[in-house]
C-alpha cells in the first residue's frame, strides 16, 4: 500500500466549509479505489487558531487530502477528482510514520476530536539530508511528545512529487491537539502553569531551531476527517 497527500488551495469564492464540502462530493466517485481517505481543512470549526497559522509557501495550502491506494500508479482517476474542482493541487508519494496513534472516539462518525496541526517543512540547505532526518525522526520526535498535548503525530516523508510544479517539500506533519489548544497556549503545551508553561515552549524552540528555518515553514491548523 501506499500513502498520496494532495495540498489544496482554495479560492475567494471556495473556502471554509464550502472547500470541505466541494473535495468531499468530489472524491464520493471514487471511494471505491480508495482504501483509505482522510481530509485535513482549514474550516470554520478552527477558526479560534487562526493566530497560530504561519505561511511560508504565500499562500499556505487550505486543505490537504490524504489518500491510501495499493498503488500509486493508478491514481490518475483520484487526480482527475480533484482536478475537476478547478482548484490549485500539489501532489507528493509519501511514506508516513506514526509515533503517536489518534485512540480518541471521532465526532459525528468522521470529525476527529480538536485540531489537526499540519506543518509542510522544508530541509535547510544548512543540513544534509542525515543529519535533517536524524535530528528530527531520531531526536525531536519524543520532545514534541513530551512538551505538547498532542494525542496524534504523523510524520509523512516526501519521497517524489506526483504533479507537476509542486513545491520541493521535505515532509508533512500532522499533529492532533485538543480543541482547547487553538487559543490557549498552556492547553497547546499542556502546561499547568506560566513556569511549566515557558520551559515547555523552550524546549520545543530549541529542539526546532537544530532542523528547521522558521522562515521556510507553512503552519495550517485544520479539521480532521477519517472519511474511510
Amino acid at each position: 500500500m501506499e500513502k498520496l497527500v494532495y495540498l489544496v488551495w482554495g479560492n475567494n469564492d471556495c473556502r471554509g466549509d464550502a472547500l470541505r464540502h466541494k473535495l468531499q462530493n468530489a472524491l464520493e466517485p471514487v471511494l471505491p479505489q480508495i482504501r483509505r481517505l482522510s481530509l485535513c481543512v482549514d474550516d470554520d470549526a478552527v477558526r479560534p487558531a487562526e493566530a497560530l497559522r504561519q505561511d511560508c509557501l504565500r499562500p499556505s495550502p487550505d486543505a490537504f487530502v490524504h489518500i491510501w491506494v495499493d498503488t500509486a500508479f493508478r491514481r490518475a482517476p483520484l487526480e482527475q477528482a480533484l482536478r475537476e474542482t478547478g482548484l490549485r493541487i500539489a501532489g507528493y508519494l509519501v511514506t508516513e510514520s506514526e509515533p503517536l496513534v489518534v485512540d480518541r472516539a471521532l465526532e459525528n462518525d468522521t470529525r476527529v476530536p480538536g485540531m489537526c496541526q499540519t506543518v509542510c517543512l522544508t530541509r535547510p540547505p544548512r543540513l544534509s539530508e542525515e543529519a535533517f532526518f536524524d535530528i528530527w525522526l531520531n531526536s525531536h520526535t519524543q520532545v514534541a511528545i513530551d512538551t505538547q498535548s498532542t494525542f496524534g503525530y504523523r510524520q509523512n516523508v516526501i519521497a517524489r512529487p506526483l504533479t507537476y510544479g509542486a513545491p520541493p517539500l521535505t515532509a508533512i506533519i500532522e499533529e492532533n491537539f485538543p480543541a482547547e489548544a487553538m487559543s490557549s497556549q498552556h492547553a497547546f503545551y499542556g502546561a499547568t502553569d506560566d513556569d511549566q508553561l515557558e520551559a515547555r515552549q523552550q524546549a520545543m524552540i530549541d529542539s526546532c531551531v537544530r532542523f528547521i528555518d522558521f522562515d521556510k515553514i507553512d503552519v495550517v491548523p485544520t479539521s480532521e476527517y477519517r472519511l474511510k
